[in-house]
């Protein structure tokens, strides 16, 4: 297949490209580098620099590309600066993803893959959390990738225009064989604040609250390997490719870690101890996010291969490690 990977220059989109070339398939990026790096480009894949803001742009690349599919990674991604800035979070998730949907029905591509997020869910009723739960998202960005789902059901009516919905939980870790080396910039998550911690990028780091109803107090969240997050792309490019319908899935793998778990494992990979402090609870932090991934595995044929503890910190120490 020809495929479109609109923010492939960035930490999960970068991960998406290298199982896409290794599987065979022909790639062009379009990234505006805001956050992607150019160390993230793969020489085998063609690379656009545009924006998903300006549709000229999204037309000069899609007009001449004769693409099979797009894979839509590029979106503002923090939770908590979604609630304090939700008009750049709405011009860019919303508005900027409707662009990109415009474009690629004006040329015809007839599928497309959406990273979404469990944050579409917000609090959980039950755990592990299926697609089934509520959406009652408790943060402007998760409301932001359920309106783009929805919108999406609606151009699959409309305009044909077939889609698979990928709502990841954490994602984590680096490529197993090493081969992707860009780190996040400004990261929001555990452990790159955790791997900018251990290697004295960032002075310390704090835990926010120890007194939830989990077995050590910090919170519990499913973590998945950026690699199987990668190869869950690819399977859904397949999944349409062979006529199945529109689909939106989890992606977990239905066990969760703690705060202090990763935290642990972290210090026992770099062998030091890390500067944190417990601080107090940060609002609108569950005790526990743990996926329910059946879905996935039933209609994807998906499996994470590379999530356990152990890989993701040694992966991304790996990336991280000075030297």
């Amino acid at each position: 297949m020809n495929v479109l990977v609109v923010g492939g220059a960035g930490y999960i989109g970068s991960h998406v490209v290298l199982d896409l070339l290794t599987k065979g398939h022909s790639v062009t990026v379009f990234d505006n580098l805001s956050s992607g790096q150019r160390v993230n480009l793969f020489p085998e894949a063609h690379f656009v620099e545009g924006d998903i803001m300006f549709g000229n742009e999204l037309d000069d690349t899609l007009g001449t590309g004769n693409f099979d599919a797009v894979i839509h990674l590029a979106a503002l991604k923090a939770a908590g600066d979604s609630m304090v800035e939700p008009e750049r979070y709405a011009e860019h998730n919303t508005s900027g993803t409707l662009r990109l949907i415009h474009a690629v029905c004006r040329h015809g591509v007839g599928a497309f893959v959406f990273s979404s997020s469990a944050a579409v869910y917000g609090n959980p009723v039950q755990l592990p959390i299926d697609e089934a739960h509520p959406l009652e998202p408790t943060n402007f960005y998760g409301f932001t990738k359920l309106e783009t789902e929805r919108f999406l059901k609606w151009y699959s009516q409309l305009r044909n225009l077939r889609f698979v919905s990928l709502r990841y939980f954490n994602a984590a870790g680096y490529d197993v064989e090493g081969r992707v080396r860009g780190l996040e910039v400004n990261p929001k998550n555990l452990i790159p604040i955790a791997m900018e911690v251990a290697t004295g990028a960032r002075g310390e780091m704090t835990v926010f609250g120890d007194d939830y109803d989990t077995p050590d107090g910090t919170c519990i969240r499913d973590y998945i390997h950026v690699n199987d997050l990668a190869v869950a792309h690819t399977k859904a490019l397949e999944y349409m490719a062979a006529g199945k319908g529109d689909l939106i899935c989890n992606l977990g793998t239905g066990k969760g870690f703690s705060v202090l778990e990763v935290l642990r494992a972290t210090e026992d990979a770099i062998g030091e101890k890390l500067n944190y402090r417990i601080g107090p609870r940060r609002a609108g932090d569950p005790a526990n996010l743990v996926a329910a991934s059946d879905l996935a595995r039933e209609k994807l044929d998906w499996e994470p291969h590379h999530s356990d503890l152990n890989t993701l910190i040694e992966t991304a120490w790996s990336a991280y490690r000075p030297g």
